[in-house]
């Protein structure tokens, strides 16, 4: 059963609302996801947990070379942040082992936008947009046991193996102290174009200057449900939080397609930019609400992938934030 939570909360984290499926509806997907988690009025269906931030962004010269994306150019780009817990409910804890978010949207010159959510693990929970009502309602509860069918569980983790792999490196990685010091990732690829019309299949990560720092089992113990944000409101108060942005190079034949499985750790990793984190909500709301952070959202000299699960995003993205919108203010 530790599998199944880390799993079912992994799904929720940071995905605003999920992939679609050509075979399955974006309704399928976004009740899916309350059918597991609930449903909360008025907040995200998933990474239903979290916090408004702004800064700004900063290109460099090898992010011009490998993009004409004009958040290069060297100039301050104002962001827009949010930082999140995995999962659809508004009241997890700070101390599960689920992936945290970082979701962005960057606004460069002449209003070009370039949006994004990524995770605290290297891969995502599914490698095929089908997978992803499934894989939710095979760990929804039984009204009735109060429990997921564990026939029905079992069944669909052996015909889906790499929908395991997520929950897998969570279960070794220790819980992040802060939103501050732990790496993020896109997990889906994107293709780069620059100014020559050069192209280049990568995906990207967030590292934190000052370095990662985990809690361990006994520091957890002492933690309350509830520290995260408070944290990172007192940590960007003495000095803004700096995250490295870096791509990493696909060569022939690494998985593009599939964010269930990460690339060879010799594949080469260049620093492209640096987030600054400046601000901090002082509590809920702020101006990343309204935002879907839809990562095919993307700037002129960046693409999708031929990945489904990104190219499949945008409808139930959509229809999740019309829900939201719909209800009553929190």
């Amino acid at each position: 059963m530790k599998l199944l939570t880390l799993t079912a909360a992994a799904a929720g984290a940071l995905w605003i609302c999920t992939p679609a499926a050509a075979q399955s509806p974006p309704l399928d997907q976004v009740n899916a996801l309350e059918g597991l988690f609930g449903q909360h009025k008025g907040f995200r269906r998933s990474g239903a947990k979290g916090v408004c931030a702004s800064g700004h962004f900063v290109g460099n010269t090898v992010g011009r070379n490998l993009s004409s994306a004009r958040v290069f150019n060297g100039d301050k780009v104002p962001a827009v942040l949010r930082f999140s817990i995995g999962g659809g409910s508004p009241k997890a804890s700070d101390k599960g082992r689920s992936v945290r978010g970082l979701s962005f949207q960057f606004t460069g010159p002449g209003g070009e936008v370039w949006q994004s959510a990524n995770i605290s693990a290297p891969v995502f929970f599914v490698a095929k947009p089908e997978q992803f009502a499934p894989f939710l309602q095979a760990r929804t509860p039984d009204p009735a046991t109060g429990k997921p069918d564990a026939a029905r569980l079992k069944a669909f983790n052996e015909a889906n193996p790499e929908t395991l792999r997520q929950a897998a490196y969570l279960a070794k990685a220790p819980v992040p102290a802060s939103y501050g010091s732990v790496n993020y990732w896109s997990t889906n690829a994107f293709v780069a174009t620059n100014a020559k019309g050069e192209k280049t299949t990568l995906r990207w990560q967030f590292e934190p200057v000052a370095g990662t720092l985990g809690l361990s089992d006994e520091q957890l113990k002492t933690m309350p449900d509830d520290f995260l944000a408070d944290e990172l409101r007192r940590r960007v108060a003495a000095a803004p939080v700096v995250f490295d942005l870096k791509f990493q190079i696909a060569e022939a034949g690494d998985p593009v397609d599939d964010p269930t499985q990460v690339w060879p750790e010799s594949r080469r990793l260049v620093p492209v930019g640096q987030l600054f984190v400046t601000q901090v909500e002082p509590g809920a709301g702020g101006a990343c609400e309204g935002i879907t952070f839809n990562p095919t959202a993307l700037p002129k000299g960046l693409e999708a992938s031929s990945d489904p699960v990104l190219r499949a995003r945008a409808a139930p993205y959509a229809v999740s934030l019309g829900r939201r919108l719909s209800e009553a203010p929190r």
